[in-house]
């Protein structure tokens, strides 16, 4: 009786542990899958500039191919989607400090972080003439023609600084024509964190 007993005991402990390892494995797969899920939900540097708009201020998640980081300091880098004239400009907070330059240019890099919009109007225009005036202009790039990166993301064509911002005051003047609206969107991403995907 007592072998009965306690062999209906051991058949009783090795479901029960048979019926742990299975929901071990089932909370694995889900966990999996929610990680995958979490990846595929990176949006894609088109969609994120198409819809730009809708998501400023939002935290938000992109990837896409890491062109070019800023030399002074790698804080900047810049993804780009479909084609180079679907970029975006990518800044390291203090949460990351900078970023591995090395090995992100040329990589596919995916970026957590919150969407900002800088707007481009006639009053950012003449400050930045009179910043030019005054020989106080940050200097990024190479001279006056500026980073050519992110002139390409912002779909700059001027090489002076008074080009460059002549052509801005010809785009606004025809976006203002087509939608009533007086000034240029640009949209960046303020990165809390990132990961290299190869």
């Amino acid at each position: 009786m007592k072998v009965k007993q306690l062999t209906v005991a051991v058949v009783l402990m090795a479901f029960a542990a048979l019926g742990t390892s299975c929901g071990n494995k089932q909370k694995t797969s889900s966990t999996t899958e929610t990680e995958q899920m979490a990846q595929s939900s990176a949006m894609e540097v088109d969609t994120l500039l198409a819809r730009g708009e809708s998501l400023v201020g939002q935290e938000i998640t992109v990837k896409g191919v890491c062109t070019h980081t800023c030399a002074h300091g790698a804080k900047k880098i810049f993804l780009m989607g479909s084609d180079d004239t679907q970029t975006i400009r990518v800044e390291a907070t203090e949460v990351i400090g900078a970023f591995d330059a090395k090995k992100c240019v040329n990589a596919i890099v995916s970026v957590t972080g919150v969407l900002r919009e800088q707007r481009i109007d006639e009053a950012y225009l003449q400050n930045w003439e009179e910043q030019v005036k005054a020989q106080a202009q940050e200097k990024h790039g190479d001279g006056e023609a500026g980073c050519s990166t992110e002139k390409k993301a912002r779909g700059e064509k001027g090489n002076s600084t008074q080009e460059r911002i002549q052509d801005f005051r010809t785009k606004i003047a025809d976006r203002q024509a087509k939608t009533g609206k007086a000034y240029l969107s640009f949209y960046f991403v303020e990165a809390t964190g990132y990961e290299i995907e190869g």
